[in-house]
């Protein structure tokens, strides 16, 4: 891997989003040269991530358990219970939007209030919303699911120049059952294979993290470890 040149900066330590009882510190970029989709992309092949328009990477002291996961768009297959959440969601219709709408926060708060009431972002504010998920040097992308006209999940994702980039799911608690994460993610590799994009990135994976779990059920997938990219090709689903 290309090693970068990067000017940065440490926050203080905090508690962690992911491991209960942890510490977690961040590593973020303090220059403007990579804030743009090609230079993004760089920094996701490195580890990085966005959060707003900021972009950084975990480098906590004692602990490595985040690792960035990606899927080679062209190599995934579905698996058995993929198949299963595809066809239980065969009503759903789907609309790429390129523009924030009111119905996207409402929906943010509800998912984040009834199901994240112990994270980090509860209780959830519309001025969290915009600095988390909106950017001004990038356009996401909005895949929004609808149920008879109602928006019952919304998918942000990052298109790149050879990638796309999921920033972040959310949906109707009343809807928990239908699987609509998963059924995001497989959506967001349709539309990579349409673009002709060679990757889905899919954030930081934490094995000790059970609501991350969901991740590593899609194969191939590769690991960032350490510097090395590392591919792990077992489907038991």
């Amino acid at each position: 891997m290309t090693e970068l040149a990067l000017r940065i900066g440490l926050t203080p330590e905090h508690s962690c989003s992911y491991l209960p009882g942890e510490s977690e510190r961040l590593m973020v970029l303090l220059e403007d040269k990579f804030r743009n989709p090609a230079g993004y992309e760089n920094l996701l092949v490195a580890g990085f991530r966005r959060s707003g328009n900021d972009l950084y990477r975990p480098h906590c002291q004692r602990c490595e358990a985040c690792r960035s996961l990606r899927i080679p768009v062209a190599q995934f297959t579905l698996s058995r219970s993929q198949k299963r959440i595809r066809q239980l969601n065969r009503d759903v219709h789907m609309v790429l939007s390129t523009q924030d709408k009111p119905e996207y926060y409402d929906l943010f708060a509800r998912y984040i209030n009834e199901r994240h009431h112990d994270g980090s972002m509860f209780p959830a504010t519309r001025n969290q919303y915009d600095n988390f998920l909106l950017c001004d040097w990038l356009q996401p992308y909005y895949l929004e699911f609808r149920l008879d006209q109602h928006l019952i999940a919304l998918a942000i994702t990052d298109p790149l120049p050879h990638s796309l980039s999921a920033m972040y799911t959310f949906f109707a608690p009343e809807h928990a059952e239908r699987s609509l994460g998963t059924h995001a993610v497989l959506s967001q590799l349709d539309l990579a294979r349409r673009m002709n994009r060679k990757w889905l990135y899919l954030g930081y994976q934490v094995d000790a993290c059970r609501k991350m779990k969901y991740k590593t059920r899609f194969y191939p997938h590769e690991l960032l470890c350490g510097h090395e990219w590392k591919t792990s090709t077992a489907n038991e689903e």
